[in-house]
């Protein structure tokens, strides 16, 4: 019987010291993550996102930081895998965001932000963190964010550290992205995306006459100034879409990324070929790993390069913008971890949180098949082609209905019978 004993307690003791040795060696748990983990349950399938009454809701909107009564160190807690969810799993945090402490003084009376529709209202986060910059990330956040997969969070990314260290070569933002110009305060500002319906709309004049003009991807102007105008003033792209619409667009006389005088760029970090894009951009060196290797970054922007009038967008901010205004039911099916809004989408809800008064032109509408793919196919007409990365047909209603609702004015093609010219609907 005691020598039972003894091999029971032997074997114990064995257990014991070979899983202490596994978290010493291999472990990457903390009190703070385990604790954290259990208290965000998944929300039954098909229901509301969490708003109130979430476990892990920090009431002040502020920053998650680790408990001020924990003994340990808060470590990097062990990564969530995006192939272990067989569709987008919501958590208790779902709705939970980073809020900007600097607040925008409002002066214009016209702004959006005043609108009285309920359903915006609600939505709506004025003060959204829009910008992630190196005071933003501690090991808190990471965990925080390892729930999400990109470009909402960092689910999936294994090494904290390397994140980390080029996060903090972002500088935080010295001003607001756009200021106020005129009487009294507004700042007017047209999203140009590169919809074919632009195509012989003679718009040009209209667009360039606001205050700002926000663009994205391959955004051709040079000998389509009379449908797009030529004037940019904010360029958002990712590490894929610079570089790449220089192969798709070249054709069309693209050859570069827009740099206007006082442009100012805007990189949506989808991504970890992103971070290690912006390591090299920020950091003035040759990117050392990932699809850019060996490329100088900052040559695909104008020749001097300023990091003060560059942004990165707080993953916070994009969940946001998904979840509030562009929750796709594809989410729910198995290329749910690629799914998510359009570069163009996420450049409107920019417009929404920095403007007063925002138009968009060259935005997809219910009619795109009249129109070619691109507005620079003036000899050929391509069709949108729907891919699975994208919720086209929830863009059409989006838009519509920020439209109808008043918040933005939306570029409508409508045809005269004299004139194959196309003029705004009003709202």
């Amino acid at each position: 019987m005691r020598a039972q004993f003894r091999g029971v307690l032997t074997l114990a003791l064995m257990v014991a010291v070979c899983a202490l040795l596994y978290v010493l060696l291999y472990g990457q748990i903390s009190d703070h993550s385990i604790g954290y983990f259990q208290k965000l349950q998944l929300a039954p399938r098909g229901g509301h996102l969490c708003e109130t009454n979430c476990p892990c809701k920090n009431t002040t909107g502020d920053v998650f930081t680790a408990g001020s009564g924990s003994a340990h160190k808060e470590t990097p807690m062990l990564r969530l895998q995006k192939k272990d969810f067989k569709q987008y799993p919501i958590w208790a945090s779902e709705d939970v965001y980073v809020r900007d402490k600097q607040k925008r003084q409002m002066t214009c009376p016209q702004s959006l932000r005043n609108s009285q529709n309920t359903g915006f209202k609600q939505a709506f986060i004025p003060d959204i963190q829009m910008y992630l910059h190196g005071e933003l990330l501690n090991v808190s956040e990471w965990n925080r964010l390892a729930y999400f997969n990109n470009p909402f969070g960092f689910m999936d990314y294994t090494n904290y550290t390397e994140i980390k260290a080029v996060v903090d070569l972002i500088p935080k933002p010295r001003e607001p992205l756009l200021l106020p110009r005129g009487n009294p305060g507004c700042i007017r500002c047209a999203v140009v995306a590169t919809g074919g319906i632009l195509n012989g709309s003679r718009m040009g004049k209209e667009i360039d006459a606001h205050d700002y003009v926000f663009r994205m991807n391959g955004a051709v102007t040079n000998g389509y100034e009379e449908d797009v105008g030529n004037r940019t003033s904010v360029y958002v792209h990712t590490a894929h879409s610079i570089t790449q619409s220089l192969l798709i667009f070249k054709k069309y006389g693209y050859n570069s990324a827009p740099h206007d005088k006082g442009i100012k760029y805007v990189l949506i970090p989808e991504g970890l070929r992103d971070f290690q894009w912006l390591k090299g951009l920020l950091g003035r060196t040759t990117v050392s790993d990932g699809p850019y290797r060996n490329r100088r970054p900052w040559m695909q922007y104008s020749g001097e390069f300023d990091e003060n009038r560059f942004y990165v967008l707080h993953p916070d901010f994009l969940r946001y913008a998904r979840n509030r205004f562009m929750w796709s039911q594809a989410l729910k099916g198995s290329y749910w971890a690629i799914c998510r809004p359009t570069n163009g989408a996420f450049t409107l809800f920019l417009a929404l949180h920095t403007c007063d008064v925002v138009d968009a032109y060259g935005f997809i509408t219910e009619d795109h098949s009249k129109y070619p793919n691109y507005y620079a196919e003036r000899h050929s007409k391509t069709r949108v082609i729907f891919y699975a990365n994208h919720d086209y047909n929830l863009e059409i209603k989006t838009w519509k209905k920020l439209h109808d609702t008043k918040i933005i004015r939306l570029y409508q093609r409508q045809e005269s019978p004299e004139r194959k010219t196309g003029k705004p609907t009003e709202p």
